[in-house]
């Protein structure tokens, strides 16, 4: 490692190695090579001069770049596709004056990015589906765990532990479907030309227009695509990486309010993420145990929400065919919103896989409140043993703001139950009314929501993507 010039701290703490390859320069220069390989196969197979032995010659040299001979051209013409169609001649004097026919440099430079998005997609997908099965077990765990829900971050009614959890799973239900849309209708660029007239192409086929459209099909195809834009400039729309970030940027709002929940529920000291053997979690105060990975997820998601700004404004401002103002701006903000969506499907497959339970605080925090949600349960009780319904209601509420005032001023246990069997009114003892304060009594539907919503709607996600289960995230830092 250098640690004299800048590091990315997505590559050096954040992104998985797997991510990383997919936008390396290795990567992206491999698949040129493909690229014009296919180029030239399509060309071959509609007729052009072009020969097996020239194919053959550039498949021989497709892995073996050789990146030196690439870098001193590009240092003397300026031009990095010119520098690496020389370097790919070299190695192959035969075939040298047949590589990239036709073509400009997007026709590379493009569809190398849709296919390295598309890649990258298919990983985040992967993680994602991943994390929904960590979360499917969770919430089957804790599906029956009484747990105080809120509003406001106010004590509402009870819910469980597991049914909080589909919350969580529904949004990235949502991001699954959204990314699944743009995985479907991703297309290659294909071979359009410099204005996306296809005229260069038009005329080394003589002026047939159905092999100039045959030569995209092919490509495609070649290159494991079922289509190619219909119709673009020089480049494809930039409306392309829009929809591609934005549709990171809605994981990473899934992930903010999963990590928000965690940090809260943490001070709660209800429920916690891992924290190692070793792990220090202040250098003042050693007794500390900050949510530092779910702090980690709300800090990259942030920053992935933000970078969507960079494709919306990039595709907003491209003047008419083509303009280059967008190059410097995706060599930036396309690689690293994956970079950080895929560290945060990481942290969060991590959590969630370690998240530890504790019970008995819950019941505390539970039972300091169940007095005020049973008084409905109570007054209908009080009701059915003889009493006046309106005068109920008038008595609990007097009894509740007295019972809130020794907890909130006098720093008391709430002592509701105490003053309601006291009330001769509600003819009910202090036992019968303990025996109200059982939590599963007040959570609803939530454990058949959950069991409902594992059937239903998880589990045949997970039963159909079983192949891409199983994975591990290791966490860096």
């Amino acid at each position: 490692m250098a640690y004299d010039k800048y590091t990315s701290p997505l590559s050096e703490r954040y992104a998985s190695a797997e991510m990383q390859y997919i936008f390396s320069p290795e990567k992206k220069f491999r698949t040129w090579r493909k690229l014009w390989i296919a180029l030239a196969e399509a060309e071959h197979e509609l007729g052009l001069n072009i020969t097996e032995e020239q194919i053959a010659e550039l498949k021989a040299h497709a892995e073996d770049i050789n990146f030196d001979v690439a870098k001193e051209r590009e240092a003397l013409v300026r031009h990095d596709v010119m520098s690496h169609v020389y370097a790919y001649g070299v190695q192959c004097p035969n075939a040298k004056g047949i590589i990239h026919l036709g073509a400009t440099s997007c026709y590379v430079g493009d569809n190398t990015d849709i296919i390295v998005m598309t890649e990258a997609l298919k990983l985040v997908r992967k993680k994602l589906i991943n994390v929904l099965a960590e979360l499917a077990k969770f919430a089957e765990k804790e599906k029956a765990q009484p747990t105080l829900a809120f509003t406001h971050f106010q004590p509402a009614q009870p819910t469980t532990v597991g049914k909080r959890a589909t919350l969580w799973m529904m949004e990235l239900k949502l991001d699954l479907d959204d990314l699944d849309y743009v995985i479907d209708s991703m297309a290659l660029l294909g071979s359009k030309g410099t204005t996306g007239t296809q005229a260069s192409f038009l005329e080394l086929f003589d002026g047939d227009h159905e092999k100039v459209r045959e030569l995209d099909r092919k490509i495609a195809k070649k290159m494991g695509f079922s289509s190619c834009f219909p119709v673009s400039g020089q480049t494809y729309s930039r409306k392309t990486d829009t929809r591609v970030v934005n549709v990171l940027a809605g994981i990473a709002a899934s992930a903010h309010k999963f990590s928000n929940d965690i940090r809260l529920l943490q001070h709660l000291k209800e429920v916690e993420e891992p924290f190692e053997k070793n792990q220090i979690g202040s250098s003042a105060m050693a007794y500390k145990r900050n949510p530092m990975r779910s702090e980690r997820i709300a800090s990259l998601c942030r920053y992935v929400m933000v970078d969507a700004l960079n494709p919306a404004i990039t595709s907003a401002t491209q003047w008419f065919e083509r303009t280059l103002d967008d190059s410097a701006n995706k060599r930036l903000s396309v690689p690293e919103a994956f970079l950080a969506i895929d560290g945060i499907l990481d942290l969060y497959l991590n959590v969630v896989d370690g998240l530890v339970v504790y019970p008995k605080v819950i019941e505390k925090h539970m039972m300091a409140e169940l007095p005020f949600m049973a008084t409905e349960n109570i007054m209908m009780d009080a009701v059915k043993a003889g009493g006046d319904r309106q005068e109920l209601h008038e008595k609990i509420r007097q009894l509740s703001m007295e019972a809130g005032k020794n907890v909130k001023v006098e720093g008391k246990d709430n002592n509701l139950l105490e003053l309601i069997a006291a009330d001769p009114a509600f003819n009910l003892s202090l036992d019968e009314l303990k025996a109200l304060m059982e939590p599963s009594r007040y959570v609803g539907r939530s454990k058949e929501q959950v069991e409902e919503f594992l059937k239903e709607v998880i589990n045949p996600i997970l039963e159909e993507n079983k192949d891409l289960l199983g994975i591990k995230a290791e966490i860096k830092v």
